[in-house]
């Protein structure tokens, strides 16, 4: 994906030293669009091995609107290890608060529980939420079937209201659906963008949510689009980002997408979804930033 590495190239000869939250550092810029056509191929990074099951795991959690970071766990998945409600410990850079931030399972009403049960009171991980908030998500797919024409396909995981109650304010904070020549399009926002190790995933994970939304309406694959805002390296993934560079983006052709059985999105489980034919270059490891 020549977008994906023309990204990483302009940060690398544009970017600004910059802090952030973490107190790690990064070189940063302002904006940049990613831009890929599915029709292509799927869009799982082959100058880097990227885990296609830890993505599609996350992606059944977004949409079942779970907040339980132990259901991840429990399918080895631990992209949300590190962190947990503020309400239930208080965010901090400390060894014995990031040993309790660990053990704690909660998240707090993060990315799926806006997704479909948008602004509902918040108690916990195991509550019920039926019928609770606005579920947005399946008001678009509803949309899509009914008027695809409409303009206005919109999903927010960004809340004011309950900001402070998330593991994690939302990097990826919404996504919009656009049907043009029966092609379904996917265009998501996000505000702050590791580019090494986040964005690799939002990319795949938005990918395979068009794929699926487009199974689920009968509609060809089109366009994946993200409008990036704050797009960093961390100063500590420089070595990695030269490894990366130093790779040929047009070596192995993009894998594609295979998924069986499929009755509904609402069903659909992450082993129900196959990359096939996937090349790529060794992993590189990036020290992920708290």
């Amino acid at each position: 994906m020549q977008s994906y590495h023309n990204i990483v190239q302009k940060i690398i000869t544009e970017g600004k030293e910059k802090q952030d939250r973490t107190g790690t550092g990064t070189i940063a810029i302002a904006g940049a669009m990613f831009e890929h056509d599915m029709q292509t191929g799927f869009p799982l990074l082959t100058t880097k091995k990227t885990p296609f099951k830890l993505i599609a795991t996350e992606l059944q959690w977004f949409i079942s609107g779970n907040t339980d970071k132990e259901w991840l766990k429990e399918r080895n998945n631990h992209i949300w290890d590190e962190w947990c409600s503020p309400k239930k410990v208080p965010y901090g850079h400390d060894e014995e608060t990031k040993a309790k931030m660990l053990a704690e399972r909660d998240l707090g009403p993060v990315y799926g529980f806006q997704w479909r049960h948008f602004n509902a009171p918040y108690a916990s991980y195991d509550s019920d939420y039926t019928n609770a908030g606005i579920d947005q998500f399946k008001a678009m797919v509803e949309k899509i079937k009914s008027n695809p024409f409409d303009r206005r396909m919109i999903v927010m995981a960004w809340n004011p209201n309950q900001l402070s109650e998330m593991a994690l304010p939302p990097c990826h904070y919404g996504f919009q659906v656009t049907v043009i020549d029966g092609h379904l399009n996917l265009l998501w926002n996000q505000r702050s963008v590791d580019t090494m190790l986040g964005l690799p995933f939002n990319i795949a994970s938005y990918g395979l949510l068009l794929h699926l939304l487009a199974k689920e309406t009968g509609l060809k694959e089109g366009k994946l689009v993200g409008f990036l805002a704050d797009v960093h390296v961390y100063s500590n993934h420089m070595d990695g980002v030269q490894e990366f560079l130093s790779r040929d983006p047009n070596q192995y052709p993009l894998p594609q997408i295979i998924t069986e059985p499929f009755t509904s999105i609402f069903d659909w489980k992450a082993e129900d979804s196959k990359v096939v034919g996937y090349e790529s270059y060794p992993k590189i490891e990036f020290p992920i930033a708290v």
